[in-house]
């Protein structure tokens, strides 16, 4: 009896959600993406990888107020994986991973974030179970999907479906939405300053939790005490320079974290907030 280990590199609902994110990073650095063909060939209507990824984002996606309607999904769901060829779903799965590897680092690409990962992890192991896995983990497996189908509904962007679309659409029109995203990006964000535009352009544009963007996190915070530092030996105020020291301070553990995520960038803009209102002051 054996646990069975997730693979990633094997997990259908993951290697579409790296490609979608892949063609976001490349349409807002306004490059061709070479995912998109990727999509095209192996995510067609048409393929075995298509009819199985369908089968992840049904157990997504689906919401249900009671446990035994989510239990009935996941049967209804097995049974469809059960009918799929394995032959050839292995074969193109096969196919896919060695062409993102000839097209891609795959360590950079692989790093990425991935939506609801715990989910779809779950979803692979349940669909990989064999007699001589452990059932202990296959009951552990289905009940962390089922918390997710009969979660509190919630108001969530449907992403993949989004991009798989966008992704089908001419290179002009791909353009022309990239211009619009950035033109309500400028309008909404038009009160930022330089630096909090930054930020959010190197968060945005960056797939991969990687070294670019540690990179960036580690420049942004060094500079940023170093201006705090400046505009703290100007305040008369004991208490309040106490204070702006011990913020100062919160930066350098910033500076030092290992995965970068969205409070982090978050606390970055805040930073410049604060350097805002000081330098008013």
């Amino acid at each position: 009896m054996k646990n069975l280990k997730h693979s990633k590199f094997k997990n259908t609902g993951v290697l579409f959600e790296l490609l979608v994110r892949q063609v976001a990073s490349d349409t807002l650095n306004n490059n061709d993406s070479k995912a998109i063909p990727l999509i095209k060939k192996y995510f067609a209507k048409s393929t075995t990888l298509a009819k199985e990824l369908n089968l992840y984002q049904t157990l997504v996606k689906e919401h249900f107020s009671k446990e035994e309607k989510a239990n009935h999904l996941i049967e209804a769901v097995l049974v469809a994986k059960s009918q799929i060829n394995q032959a050839t779903l292995n074969r193109q799965k096969y196919n896919l991973i060695k062409e993102i590897r000839d097209t891609y680092n795959v360590e950079d690409f692989f790093k990425s974030k991935v939506n609801n990962y715990k989910t779809l992890a779950a979803i692979y192991k349940l669909f990989e179970f064999t007699i001589a896995d452990n059932p202990t983990e296959s009951v552990n497996n289905r009940y962390t999907i089922i918390e997710h189908i009969t979660r509190k509904e919630v108001k969530v962007k449907a992403e993949l479906n989004e991009m798989s679309d966008f992704v089908k659409q001419d290179k002009e029109v791909r353009l022309l939405s990239y211009k619009i995203l950035v033109d309500k990006f400028n309008d909404k964000y038009s009160n930022l300053n330089e630096g909090q535009k930054s930020i959010l352009r190197n968060y945005i544009n960056t797939v991969s939790d990687g070294p670019d963007l540690k990179d960036f996190i580690v420049k942004e915070s060094t500079k940023l005490q170093k201006e705090l530092n400046t505009l703290t030996a100007k305040v008369d105020d004991a208490v309040v320079k106490i204070k702006l020291t011990e913020v100062t301070n919160l930066l350098k553990e910033l500076a030092s974290v290992k995965t970068i995520k969205d409070n982090h960038i978050l606390n970055l803009l805040r930073y410049h907030e604060l350097i805002k209102e000081l330098k008013k002051a």
